[in-house]
């Protein structure tokens, strides 16, 4: 039998399921003056935010907890904001990637534009799907303001968190953009190394720091870590961060869509530029890299071709150097939390676990 760890003990998801729960309620009361059309944009948040590890919430809690916050219902409701967040996120990233399904089900734009189908409302029901997915996430965008604001944190936790929180929301904007910029753009004549620090970035800011450090600098912060303390657990967070990207990255090419909740090789039918490309193309043989780049962002590849470009991938060595750098973020995550000082032995143990966690292969 498993032993106990420090995440079981605290029913961290369930708890932060019930705060986002809680809140949906309140805003269909907010919204209920404008009738029954709110209830399927509100549906749609909902949806999102039953699925999910809640890795967000967790680093934020664990944060707090980790510089001797208590365990109280106002650190899981400021936890729950990330997810929130992360909702948000979701529901402009798949208008932006055109996606088709999110965690095994439709996404909201295409579950919007089925709707407008079915009603036989007037006008195009893509147009109308990317509209209310948009206004979804904005509403996301809107409440995990209010969540945090409102959690019932002291008013001097919430000061001292609030520089962080903002910077997160408008750089994960910002990264957005950097992602969408590299997919227009393309890599052109850019070398090897210019390619991966290209992937490294887009990683950084659309990635890492809002799934990993800035939650846990929120956390921390709000409980008053000093500078020392929030440069290490910064460190950590980043190189976390990134690993934990790599791997969804990985997942996004060899995934199970049972467990992914996407289609076998997604991330390449979207033209992704992650590591795992960068690493391909530099290493595989002519017609292997030929193969992968006439693949890219190609929305009908068929599984045969799909299969193929996971062989060049395994064969080039790219998979085998993608994963060495995961295992190199997780041992540097881990060696700057070794360095961490003040910390209290619970919230050193969790954060020790949610490196295995966010690198776990079927993640």
């Amino acid at each position: 039998m498993a032993h106990a760890t420090p995440l079981d003990g605290v029913d961290l998801h369930p708890r932060v399921q019930q705060a986002l729960d809680e809140h949906l309620a309140r805003q269909r009361e907010v919204l209920v003056e404008l009738g029954a059309p709110m209830g399927p944009l509100v549906d749609a948040v909902a949806e999102l935010l039953a699925g999910g590890k809640r890795l967000r919430a967790a680093f934020l809690y664990w944060g707090w907890r980790a510089l001797g916050g208590p365990d109280d219902d106002a650190a899981v409701r400021a936890s729950s904001s990330m997810e929130m967040f992360q909702a948000a996120a979701l529901l402009h990233d798949d208008v932006m990637d055109n996606s088709d399904r999110r965690r095994g089900r439709p996404t909201a734009h295409r579950a919007f534009a089925a709707l407008h189908q079915e009603r036989r409302w007037n006008g195009d029901p893509e147009r109308f799907g990317h509209a209310a997915a948009i206004l979804a996430g904005d509403l996301c965008l809107n409440w995990t303001d209010e969540i945090f604001a409102t959690s019932g944190l002291p008013a001097e936790a919430l000061v001292r968190a609030r520089p962080e929180f903002d910077r997160m929301r408008s750089q994960l904007m910002g990264g957005q953009f950097l992602d969408m910029l590299e997919g227009a753009v393309g890599w052109g004549e850019l070398g090897y190394e210019a390619r991966l620090e290209r992937v490294r970035t887009v990683i950084r800011y659309k990635s890492a720091k809002y799934s990993v450090e800035q939650p846990l600098l929120i956390g921390a912060a709000a409980a008053g870590a000093g500078p020392e303390v929030l440069g290490l657990l910064s460190r950590y967070g980043l190189h976390l961060g990134e690993a934990f990207q790599l791997r969804d990255d990985v997942l996004g090419v060899f995934g199970d869509p049972g467990r992914t909740g996407k289609p076998a090789g997604d991330d390449l039918r979207e033209g992704k530029h992650t590591a795992l490309v960068a690493h391909a193309l530099e290493l595989a043989d002519h017609e292997g890299a030929e193969l992968l780049t006439g693949s890219l962002g190609d929305p009908d590849l068929d599984l045969q071709t799909v299969e193929a470009c996971r062989g060049v991938l395994v064969g080039s060595g790219a998979l085998e150097r993608t994963e060495a750098m995961i295992t190199g973020g997780a041992d540097a995550a881990l060696q700057a939390l070794e360095r961490t000082t003040g910390l209290t032995d619970e919230g050193r143990a969790a954060l020790v676990e949610l490196v295995a966690v966010c690198t776990d292969r079927s993640l």
